[in-house]
């Protein structure tokens, strides 16, 4: 087969009359896979609605009716969820696919593992969230660089990567490293190209969503000043809402969608907790701090507890990571903090086993991200007085490295999250709470922020408490 064939195979599998650009970025993947040059990369960008997912579900499926090895990956559990739900194949986290786990003195450690295929294709969707290593973070492994390093070992193995150059970039970071193709070039010494799907596909015409999306990144891409003019008139799919509607409207949406079917998108751990505290207790009528069906959500990388799980479909718990309780046991206090055992479900891997495992309560409703460098500091200083007797400073780190309380899952509940949490997934209906906002806060970070909430959502898009600024007075109109 020729860079011709298989372009033929590709256009004729397309679902739909392909774009210009579209038709462009099937040209230059049968080049970019039949290509002689060593360690081949293809970017793909694409802002929403422009076909990414028809696109990549299509080379999936004509390389798998091929028998050419594909693998897909993506930087989150939520994310290949959704990246298998439009391929049609499993997909796997990068950390379950690049890494292997091995037990050292008493806790876990992950090594980067040996890339045994040939001539396989790795697909990573999402790419805009795969970050470079910093000081600041608890996972101290670079996870762009070991899964370049990765794939790369094996021979005659490509790189696919898919993102949307509008989206929020990794936490603390301006950019996406992932998604500059300069950059990855030189650093990785690659033979890269990049393709951008421009148009918004004939299909996704018609949804407010999409063109509302789209009205934000081009007031982002053309950094024009005050607010971007939001268009609702003529679209069931976005809605503006009061804060006077607001509990009417979850009661609908959570009969209609059940828990996992909803997101509530705010701009803060603080306001997401006042939302958490008011699902919970006026939708989903939970009196108890934590209770059987609620829905968490890991808030640090957790290595523990899934140590034992030899088949697990994630090599640990990550920082964004979706479980749903069901099961509460034993409640403690220890070290000045509050824990409880629980039995939980892995939310993005439905078919997996429950596990079990111990938590941490204070987190909950905690308006940081997690407990913080400086009190986990004190907590490690707390359980490693419990093991003074073990005389060296090894001896005593093995043992709190293996302790189930300095271990436990910091969680909160996700029935509303921050945008960075919620970037990889989609859901049903989502409903985006603006928060207090100024002319002047509109800056780049802002719009991306508000892109990346309303994409989040498939099929219903509600704007909480939205400034009038973002209308005009006809769109504006209730």
């Amino acid at each position: 087969m020729n860079i011709g064939d298989l372009e033929y195979l590709l256009k004729e599998a397309f679902p739909y009359t392909p774009t210009t650009s579209q038709e462009g970025l099937l040209h230059a993947f049968s080049r970019f896979l039949w290509s002689p040059k060593p360690k081949c990369a293809l970017l793909i960008k694409g802002y929403a609605g422009t076909g990414k997912t028809t696109v990549t579900g299509t080379i999936v499926q004509v390389l798998k009716s091929l028998d050419i090895d594909v693998v897909l990956m993506a930087p989150t559990g939520r994310a290949a969820k959704v990246l298998s739900s439009f391929a049609h194949a499993p997909a796997y986290t990068i950390h379950k696919t690049i890494y292997m786990g091995k037990t050292e003195g008493g806790g876990m450690d992950f090594s980067l593992g040996f890339n045994r295929r040939r001539n396989a294709l790795f697909v990573v969707d999402e790419a805009s969230m795969i970050g470079e290593a910093t000081a600041s973070q608890d996972d101290y492994r670079d996870l762009l660089d070991d899964m370049m390093a990765y794939v790369f070992a094996g021979e005659g193995c490509r790189l696919l990567l898919i993102g949307d150059g509008a989206q929020l970039p990794p936490v603390g970071t301006t950019d996406s490293p992932a998604l500059r193709t300069t950059h990855l070039s030189e650093r990785f010494d690659l033979t890269m190209a990049e393709i951008e799907l421009k148009e918004v596909v004939r299909q996704e015409i018609d949804s407010g969503i999409l063109l509302n999306a789209n009205i934000l990144r081009h007031h982002l891409m053309s950094k024009t000043p005050g607010f971007p003019t939001l268009q609702m008139e003529g679209f069931s799919d976005i809605k503006r809402v009061e804060g006077s509607e607001l509990h009417e409207l979850l009661e609908d949406l959570y009969g209609k969608h059940g828990q996992e079917g909803v997101c509530v998108i705010t701009r803060s751990n603080k306001r997401a907790n006042l939302f958490n505290q008011q699902i919970r207790n006026r939708i989903l009528w939970q009196e108890e701090e934590l209770s059987g069906g609620d829905m968490i959500m890991v808030v640090r990388n957790n290595y523990h507890w899934l140590m034992d799980y030899k088949d697990a479909p994630t090599p640990f718990l990550a920082n964004g990571d979706a479980l749903e309780i069901e099961k509460v046991g034993r409640h403690y206090e220890q070290y000045g903090l509050r824990f409880a055992d629980v039995t939980v479900r892995l939310a993005d891997y439905p078919e997996y086993p429950s596990i079990e495992m111990r938590v941490m309560l204070d987190v909950l409703m905690h308006d940081q991200a997690n407990l913080g460098m400086e009190a986990q500091r004190r907590f490690y200083d707390a359980v490693a007085e419990d093991y003074l007797h073990l005389g060296s400073r090894r001896k005593i780190h093995e043992a709190v490295s293996k302790d189930p309380f300095y271990n436990a899952v910091q969680i909160k509940f996700a029935y509303a999250v921050t945008c960075h949490k919620s970037q990889g997934g989609q859901w049903p209906a989502v409903v985006v709470d603006q928060g207090y906002l100024t002319e002047e806060m509109l800056d780049e970070s802002l719009l991306r922020w508000f892109y990346t909430a309303f994409t989040r959502a498939q099929s219903s898009l509600y704007l909480l408490n939205f400034a009038p600024e973002f209308f005009s007075d006809a769109a504006g109109e209730k």
